[in-house]
């Protein structure tokens, strides 16, 4: 029984807090500890059997209300002490300006700067790329460093190579990785229909950057991003620069870079098919 409520509760509060209070928690930690631990402290009083080794004379089993009282007073109890208690507390942080983080690392994700981790969680892939601004229908950063786009995202052109026909580009961007999904949906609307996306490690200028993990300042020579890879030919190249800057442009060191590098054939291994007609989706 005691399951069975647990279960049915945590979806309910998770619901509750999400789509109507709009509070964010994100691993439903509420519902899992705070609903269903004051519902287990409660169960206690009714479901105890005083057959059972600890000798606790639940409601239902007996009819007694004491013991059901005295689990409503360890949760009242509890509840007031951490109320009160970590209110001053954060009362306190609110004051010295402790309580909130920067702008920039709420986009990002604390994950990234107290543990210097995509995520803490194997199982979530943060995509808050999804609530930042727009700007015309185009997903953009929230500009909040004052670099300029060219030295926030430079764009290196690699040596020319002589070919027939139509002329292949291949564009490598290197970013940091809450910015993917925003990139995927802009160079979707352009008209890109394929790109391969890898994670790597690396540093440039930034190199010996301090970062926090778990709270404590080191220094990090080598930072997670993600580096897509895009083969274009009928579309600009220089629309492909353009759209990817815009997304990815924060003001900061470490947007990203952009390498631009001539393609001499590309070869569909399934039809066989060579150069133009190689990265077309038609049968």
């Amino acid at each position: 029984m005691v399951g069975v409520v647990a279960g049915i509760l945590v979806v309910i509060v998770v619901e509750v807090l999400d789509l109507k209070l709009h509070i964010d928690d994100p691993v439903g930690a509420v519902g899992v500890h705070c609903a269903n631990g004051i519902w287990g402290t409660i169960a206690v009083g009714l479901l105890a059997n005083p057959d059972a080794p600890a000798g606790l004379r639940g409601l239902l089993y007996t009819g007694e209300t004491a013991q059901l009282g005295l689990q409503l007073l360890g949760f009242v109890s509890v509840a007031a002490w951490a109320g009160v208690t970590m209110g001053c507390f954060f009362m306190i942080l609110k004051k010295a300006d402790f309580l909130r983080a920067e702008a920039a690392d709420e986009l990002a994700g604390l994950d990234v700067s107290e543990h210097g981790l995509p995520s803490a969680y194997a199982d979530f892939m943060p995509a808050v790329d999804k609530y930042a601004a727009f700007d015309g229908g185009e997903p953009v950063a929230v500009v909040t460093g004052t670099t300029p786009a060219a030295e926030a995202i430079p764009v290196k052109k690699e040596p020319v190579f002589a070919s027939d026909g139509h002329k292949f580009s291949k564009v490598e961007i290197i970013f940091k990785e809450e910015r993917l999904y925003a990139l995927k949906e802009a160079m979707s609307k352009l008209g890109i229909t394929g790109m391969t996306v890898s994670h790597v490690m690396g540093y440039g200028m930034q190199k010996g950057h301090t970062e926090f993990y778990r709270g404590v300042a080191v220094e990090t020579d080598l930072r997670p991003k993600v580096q897509v890879d895009i083969v274009v030919s009928a579309i600009p190249v220089r629309d492909v620069i353009e759209t990817a800057k815009k997304v990815l442009y924060t003001g900061h060191i470490g947007d990203g870079k952009i390498f631009v590098y001539d393609v001499e054939n590309v070869v569909k291994v399934r039809t066989g098919e060579e150069g133009h007609a190689a990265l077309q989706d038609v049968e």
